[in-house]
């Protein structure tokens, strides 16, 4: 990727007056970094176009492109941030100190088995520079992404340390943001790094069996266009092969017979509006016998990271299995991109339609309502308070649900979540004076863990109060340090932490 493609590649996508300042960031970027070479011997600039171009494709807004270009001249070369702040405004300083201090995070990770920071410091200041602007773990992704694509460069040791580092961090961040093109692609090379053997094996499984089905697929596909294009239908079809390492992950699941896959291949319908997703839907239903246990209404209810789709298999005359995705063109974008592209639908782009500190409809959307919870985190480790990892793993890369309240308002909770997570999640004080709970209009333990789709319901009291016991019914760290403050205040755990110092003391003496 050279200046010049960039530049033209902008023209109808930035502002004349945006573009010069790209121009001028490229410029600034190339000199800074005269001399320097990557593992590849390519001149090192090669490295910050490719990551503000795969920023462009995203649909990023211009600041965010431009960081994407500077990310790398405070950390690798003599320029400062008030330099860049002079130059770029406070805005791209700001997302080039962000990326700096994540990469600064990442020099604390020690070894292949740990992939969260191991020091409070490094904790810190990855959390505050991702939950302060979001899009500094974007342009990171996009940085790790052009990484992992020139990872043959690197010694056998290093490519294990960053494929698996992207696999368990990097990839589910771009799933958590609903980013499901770069999530899969980086899961598709991390796995080629990790175990080429079974990488190989199964891209050669799926080449025997795609090309058994691909004839026969193109047939029905050539039927469901005619039966659209009677129907009035403003559509498009096109074909999409599951990745390797989806198929590695769900042959795991049903013990390794590919026969249990039925969605190697799938078809997308992509439709003009959401009405239309359910006509189309129900033609194919007519055409074909649908497996009612296989239908999925991710329209109603998205997935936990934003994704909206109708998934539908069906069985052909000829006793094919064939799944189906049914979308609008700006859910396929979101699947697509996902929060990078709602940049490109949201007329405003600020950073406080991202990251603005309400809960439930009245602020972020539910998918996004994470970003809130790693700012409190951020916040918690600056006041010194101490978290613990198993903690940060559950809240930010664990498996998602949504809940709902009995007004229709959507809460995100990690899988596994107690039905007090969602009440301190609603208000501390909702969570405090909590003395039951009813979940789909039934009596609901306080052990019972949610399900994604429950509508929660706290019963309160005035009188209630909080209990010791609690704390083993809590799953979030936002919940636990609720719960732990006002356990202090009612004098219930400094009684705990005391004990628990001279325990510590005797023990350390003993040695």
């Amino acid at each position: 990727m050279k200046k010049r493609d960039i530049l033209d590649f902008v023209q109808n996508l930035y502002t004349e007056e945006q573009v010069f300042e790209l121009e001028h960031a490229i410029d600034y970027a190339t000199a800074k970094h005269k001399g320097q070479k990557r593992k590849s011997g390519e001149s090192y600039i090669i490295h910050p176009l490719a990551v503000a171009f795969n920023l462009i494709e995203w649909g990023m807004d211009i600041d965010t492109v431009l960081a994407g270009v500077l990310h790398d001249t405070v950390e690798d070369t003599d320029a400062s941030l008030e330099e860049i702040e002079n130059l770029f405004g406070r805005d791209v300083a700001f997302l080039v100190d962000g990326v700096t201090k994540v990469s600064q995070a990442r020099a604390g990770m020690r070894d292949l088995d740990s992939y969260l920071p191991q020091t409070k410091d490094n904790l810190s200041k990855l959390l505050i520079a991702v939950g302060q602007d979001v899009r500094v773990i974007i342009i990171k992704l996009a940085d790790r992404l052009h990484n992992m694509s020139t990872l043959q460069h690197m010694p056998i040791d290093k490519q294990q340390k960053i494929s698996r580092e992207t696999l368990e961090v990097f990839a589910p961040m771009a799933d958590r943001l609903g980013m499901g093109r770069v999530r899969m692609q980086m899961e598709e090379m991390a796995f080629s790094y990790l175990d080429p053997t079974e990488f190989k094996r199964l891209q050669a499984l799926m080449r025997k069996r795609l090309g058994r089905s691909t004839r026969k697929l193109g047939i029905v596909r050539t039927e469901v266009e005619r039966e659209l294009a009677k129907h009035g239908f403003d559509f498009e079809i096109n074909g999409r092969v599951k990745s390797i390492y989806s198929l590695h992950k769900k042959l795991v699941k049903v013990g390794g017979n590919i026969d249990d896959i039925y969605d190697l291949m799938a078809l997308r319908v992509i439709v003009a509006t959401k009405e239309d997703c359910y006509r189309a839907l129900g033609i194919l239903h007519a055409m074909y016998q649908p497996m009612i246990a296989r239908i999925k209404d991710y329209i109603a209810v998205p997935k936990p990271n934003g994704y909206q789709s109708l998934h539908t298999t069906v069985i052909t005359p000829n006793k094919q299995i064939v799944e189906f995705q049914i979308r609008t063109h700006e859910m396929h974008d979101y699947a697509e991109s996902g929060l990078a592209a709602s940049f490109h639908y949201h007329e405003q782009k600020s950073t406080k339609n991202y990251t603005k500190k309400k809960r439930g409809n009245g602020g972020l959307p539910a998918e996004l309502q994470w970003i809130t919870q790693l700012q409190d985190v951020a916040t918690r480790l600056r006041d010194g308070e101490e978290i613990s990892e198993d903690q940060l793993t559950i809240d930010l890369f664990g498996n998602r649900i949504f809940v709902y309240s009995p007004k229709g308002d959507i809460y995100n909770l990690p899988e596994g979540a107690f039905p007090l997570d969602f009440a301190y999640l609603v208000h501390s004080d909702i969570g405090k004076h909590a003395n039951g709970f009813r979940v789909n209009g039934n009596i609901h333990a306080f052990d019972k863990p949610l399900s994604n789709g429950d509508v929660v319901e706290v019963i309160t009291r005035k009188l209630a109060q909080p209990k010791k016991a609690w704390l083993d019914l809590v799953k979030t760290s936002h919940a636990k340090s609720k719960l732990r403050m006002q356990l202090k205040q009612l004098g219930i755990v400094e009684g705990i932490s005391h004990a628990a110092a001279i325990i510590r003391d005797k023990a350390s003496r003993k040695k």
